[in-house]
């Protein structure tokens, strides 16, 4: 099936910004080239769903791209003159400013006090864009902000097969460093279930084609997703992906089923069955027990995953990263209970967390206040998961 793009006049109405980026792009400064997805119809995806897939002009690009540069002129004009950045001169500047004016202000703020170092391009898959008209683009950013050490964005499986060898050579060239990828699953039963729109062997080919191009490639997996009835095949086959592909970084998102996304209806009617925690640590030991031959770093970096502390480079510190998993496993029920709650409460990052008293205690009082139980605790934590998505 081929993805569409709405063609529609683009009016200008000022500088835009999506609505997500990646964790690791906290610090990006956030361009946005296109609007919302053209696939939008992932079941676990909440995002964009009730919004209509636009290609932004090249012009309109390069608007928000020079109030961005014009605003962090000033920013840096004021920070040489004094040394520094007092807040009344910054509201000053700010609110001198229109509103859209006022946004672009707030971004070139944001980026100027991380280092200026990073540059995420939005929205879903921005690489849709006709190459020429996106290379163009990548060099009018470097031109207009040189001490951009990285520029990233989202794309599909499905797309990047569709972008020629060589276009996607020159898109790397003109630098974009690195892609994102929400393979999801390497399972083909699972794919198609969640209705993502690509298969094993195109995420496979899209992943290999975005590594010889010279980018680096984060590919995400979503632990969980296939449910109790798949969680093994899931677990095996995204191994099997990836020990292909060999990504930069595998990134972890623990699915979540917020009442926005369309795999919530399968699991209110009971079609879908959901993973307990303890489930999706074990589907997580064998999804690294099973990945091999490959350097790739693991990040576990989001509020949805119960085990932060799953994260270190393959091969090397694969031992480590089961020992954590395993960890958790052995804690007694009671135990696990404490972390899982602590975990989500922001209170836990590893499972040492807890021999701090205090903390450990806010937790043992909030698993009284709200009845938590080894019968209640995973609905428990199917509610607070939902905040995070």
């Amino acid at each position: 099936m081929t993805e569409k793009t709405k063609r529609q006049k683009d009016i200008y109405h000022g500088f835009e910004q999506g609505p997500i980026r990646p964790p690791s792009e906290a610090g990006s400064l956030l361009l946005r080239l296109t609007r919302n997805c053209p696939w939008n119809r992932c079941s676990f995806c909440p995002v964009y769903k009730s919004k209509t897939f636009s290609l932004r002009s090249v012009d309109n690009i390069k608007k928000d791209i020079d109030i961005v540069h014009s605003c962090l002129v000033k920013i840096i004009e004021e920070y040489e003159k004094k040394g520094g950045l007092e807040i009344n001169r910054i509201n000053k500047i700010s609110n001198g400013l229109g509103i859209r004016d006022r946004t672009a202000f707030n971004a070139a703020m944001q980026w100027f006090s991380t280092g200026m170092e990073s540059i995420f391009i939005q929205d879903a898959n921005s690489l849709i864009m006709k190459p020429d008209n996106f290379i163009y683009i990548l060099s009018y950013i470097k031109k207009q902000f040189p001490m951009a050490k990285r520029i990233t964005s989202y794309a599909r499986s499905h797309t990047i097969v569709r972008i020629k060898v060589n276009d996607l050579k020159r898109i790397a060239d003109a630098g974009l460093n690195r892609i994102h990828i929400g393979m999801e699953s390497g399972s083909d039963t699972v794919l198609k279930m969640i209705k993502k729109g690509a298969t094993k062997q195109v995420h496979i080919k899209a992943g290999v084609k975005i590594m010889n191009a010279g980018m680096e490639l984060s590919e995400y997996v979503m632990p969980g997703l296939g449910g109790v009835e798949f969680s093994q095949e899931h677990a095996i086959e995204s191994a099997d992906a990836l020990n292909q592909i060999n990504p930069s970084f595998i990134r972890l998102r623990t699915l979540a089923v917020p009442e926005r996304a369309p795999i919530a209806k399968d699991y209110r009617k009971g079609r879908f069955q959901k993973c307990t925690d303890i489930m999706v640590a074990e589907e997580i030991k064998l999804f690294l027990e099973n990945l091999k031959k490959i350097n790739s770093y693991i990040k576990s970096d989001h509020m949805l995953n119960l085990l932060e502390e799953v994260e270190g480079t393959m091969p090397c510190d694969k031992g480590k990263m089961l020992s954590v998993i395993t960890e958790f496993l052995e804690l007694s029920p009671e135990r696990k209970i404490w972390f899982q709650m602590g975990r989500r409460m922001g209170l836990f990052r590893g499972i040492s967390d807890m021999n701090n008293t205090e903390n450990l205690n806010r937790v043992k009082k909030a698993c009284s206040l709200y009845n938590v139980n080894p019968d209640t605790i995973d609905s428990v934590i199917d509610q607070v998961m939902k905040r995070f998505v």
